[in-house]
């Protein structure tokens, strides 16, 4: 199962001082999520938002808000015993770069890029911006060193916003957080599974399990994005395959063979999604006053005609009688 948890300095009390709400907000992550030492803007109000979600060993979590930077030392990290061992992708999503160091080392993260580091070590990161925003995907050690074997020579190294990998990724965790905690044991274990190998693909993982993970969590994620298009672009009486292709860079076949391996293709999709749409509004009451023709219309239907034989194939009556 999956968990969802908000912390956010929203939530606290509203008569304290922004130096009063830091301090508790501060303390209260550090005693319930990780020792760290935290900065924040000087020119701003204090502000700090996390939202995460828990699939199964991994954990998601989103921070937005005012804070400028983020240090572990090494006492920090020998006195931590909730997962310093783990593994985490820190995903730039703010508006500026970001910088850092690792094992003495200047990092650097800008905007869009991720890069991989451990819990285990000392390190920092730091933004000019008084307002910053990242997403982090912690892994376990032992289940990202089974799939990226030479998981240390990837460590701090910036994986490019431009890496087709890395935008999968972040769509991905975007439909994840959007759809919330998850019941199904196999649904977690499907998406775990796809995070785990969008991440090894996207650190430039190489061997046999690479092209294992770049096969499985490639596909997947591109055919969530391929299903999101579709949901959003409908009612467009131009989409097409060849149009959805071309905003993902991928090729006609490819969209089609990917649906097609759901049982659904393009143009049965995208019929069902009009039909659906149509008899939703056909029941609301709200639309009332719309003609017939203009809801076939609304829901992407350029042929009454045809609206009126599918809406009768699919559902056994005429549009007319599902007022």
């Amino acid at each position: 199962m999956s968990e969802k948890l908000v912390f956010s300095s929203n939530a606290l009390p509203s008569h304290l001082s922004d130096t009063a709400k830091f301090k508790l907000w501060r303390d209260i992550y550090v005693g319930e999520i990780a020792a760290l030492d935290i900065d924040v803007s000087a020119n701003a109000p204090f502000e700090a938002n996390i939202q995460g979600v828990g699939l199964g060993p991994l954990l998601l979590t989103r921070m937005e808000g005012t804070i400028t930077g983020v240090a572990r030392t090494a006492s920090q990290v020998a006195a931590d015993r909730r997962g310093g061992g783990d593994y985490c992708l820190l995903m730039n999503t703010g508006k500026a770069a970001m910088g850092g160091t690792f094992r003495k080392k200047d990092t650097s993260l800008t905007q869009g890029a991720a890069a991989l580091q451990p819990f285990g070590e000392p390190s920092s990161l730091a933004s000019s911006n008084d307002r910053n925003a990242w997403v982090n995907l912690i892994l376990p050690r032992e289940l990202l060193t089974a799939a990226l074997p030479d998981v240390d020579s990837r460590l701090a190294l910036e994986i490019r916003a431009e890496s087709e990998a890395l935008r999968l990724l972040k769509g991905y965790c975007a439909m994840l957080e959007a759809h919330g905690p998850m019941q199904s044991p196999d649904l977690v274990g499907h998406a775990t599974t796809t995070l785990l190998d969008l991440v090894v693909v996207a650190c430039g993982g190489r061997g046999e399990s690479t092209e294992i993970a770049g096969r499985r969590g490639l596909r997947a994620a591109r055919l969530r994005a391929v299903l999101a298009k579709i949901e959003a672009g409908f009612a467009n009486p131009r989409i097409s395959a060849q149009i959805v292709a071309q905003e993902l860079s991928l090729s006609a076949r490819y969209v089609q063979d990917l649906l097609q391996e759901t049982g659904i293709g393009f143009a049965e999709r995208i019929l069902e999604l009009r039909l659906q749409k149509s008899r939703q509004m056909l029941s609301n009451p709200q639309q009332d006053a719309m003609l017939i023709s203009e809801i076939a219309y609304s829901a992407g239907f350029n042929d009454v005609s045809y609206f009126n034989r599918s809406f009768r194939r699919r559902f056994g009556c005429a549009p007319k009688s599902a007022r």
